[in-house]
């Protein structure tokens, strides 16, 4: 099987891409990539969503990318006789992207990895306004259209897709690069001390932060220390809920050195937030963090229950006194934190590497590529449009 990883994307800060290319690759298939990262974060393209003006400058620097997405795409479409494209995988937040791989690669089957849409994301972010959430539900619907094959997380994220297109849908879950299990092999076990506690995210919503500096300080005359990673909407409110506790404010990691930072670490921590997305995702931060070795606390959710089972400790959403209550315990009781170690570490060993996270996409593109070989006239025959 040869599948072409397509857009825009950026493995640096999405590296949900990056276990798909790793898990299909393990299972068997040649990946090849056609990417020209385009270098926005998501705050900016939320700025663009606010200000509609400012969207001036990023058409620009999408149309750029497209330009060099188009010339590399030739370099991997097959000649005549020349081995061919058994499926397109548009990274994800590639909901324009989708359009121009669907454009270049003809009939070939296009996979859209929609881990979110612009209009939940508008939502998440709290832009409102009606015409807006129209507009950005155009756009979501629009790259669906395009896609024959749509992957999302969790059984939640399917449930939410409009009706019609859930039979496209394969659930993978994020999973965790590579580096994040090496880390967690290379680094020794800390000395006895005061519980390590870290978090690292764009302090969206989703991720509740501000419960988390609220609960650090609640522990501030107790064995606990943060390390708090990132910056975003809801930082200046996180330090805030923090005042005067034992925190570390680090403004990001380059992603190569995130694993060994956050393995250096007792607790990960997960999202709090207790919006309708965060109800439905398991964050990519649980299986980074279990796959590096750290005790994984979070929200108690359906898909997170589901996902981590008695590998982690579930706290109700939004809820700092329990968060505190939770790593207080955990601060008390080594033994107790040394078992969710040692079981997050198994649990990510068993379910979360790229090879397992990806198999249901593997498997769903080997149907295709086997249907289409039966029938050749068919094009895309064996994925459902």
């Amino acid at each position: 099987m040869r599948v072409v990883f397509f857009g825009t994307y950026d493995t640096a800060t999405h590296p949900r891409v990056l276990v798909l290319a790793q898990g299909l690759r393990a299972n068997g298939a040649t990946v090849l990539e056609c990417n020209a990262p385009l270098g926005v974060g998501t705050a900016a393209r939320v700025a663009a969503v606010r200000r509609p003006w400012r969207a001036v400058p990023l058409v620009a620097r999408i149309a750029r990318r497209w330009w060099t997405l188009a010339r590399a795409a030739r370099a991997v479409r097959p000649r005549r006789g020349g081995t061919p494209v058994d499926a397109v995988v548009v990274g994800y937040l590639g909901l324009f992207d989708v359009h121009l791989a669907r454009l270049l690669f003809g009939r070939t089957p296009v996979v859209l990895d929609h881990m979110a849409g612009a209009a939940d994301t508008a939502a998440d972010r709290r832009l409102g306004g009606r015409l807006r959430h129209r507009l950005l539900a155009a756009v979501d619907r629009a790259a669906l259209a395009r896609a024959d094959v749509i992957v999302v997380d969790t059984d939640e994220q399917r449930d939410a897709l409009p009706q019609h297109v859930r039979e496209r849908a394969v659930v993978c879950p994020v999973g965790a690069p590579d580096a994040w299990f090496d880390a967690g092999a290379a680094t020794p076990p800390a000395p006895p001390g005061p519980l390590r506690v870290v978090f690292f995210g764009l302090y969206t919503p989703l991720q509740g932060a501000p419960a988390i500096g609220a609960a650090a300080r609640l522990l501030a005359d107790r064995p606990v220390r943060f390390t708090m990673i990132g910056h975003g909407q809801d930082e200046d409110a996180t330090r805030r809920a923090a005042d005067g506790a034992a925190v570390r404010w680090v403004p990001w990691a380059d992603a190569s050195e995130l694993p060994g930072l956050v393995a250096g670490h007792d607790v990960c921590l997960g999202i709090f937030g207790g919006g309708a997305k965060a109800r439905r995702v398991v964050p990519n931060k649980v299986f980074q963090g279990a796959a590096a070795g750290c005790a994984i606390v979070t929200a108690d959710t359906a898909p997170q229950r589901r996902a981590l089972g008695g590998a982690a400790l579930f706290v109700p959403p939004g809820d700092p006194a329990a968060l505190a209550a939770a790593l207080d315990r955990l601060a008390a009781d080594r033994a107790e934190l040394d078992r969710l170690r040692g079981a997050a570490r198994r649990l990510a060993e068993d379910d979360f590497t790229a090879a397992r996270v990806a198999l249901p996409l593997w498997r769903r593109l080997e149907e295709s590529r086997r249907g289409a070989a039966a029938t050749p006239a068919a094009g895309t025959a064996g994925v459902p449009r």
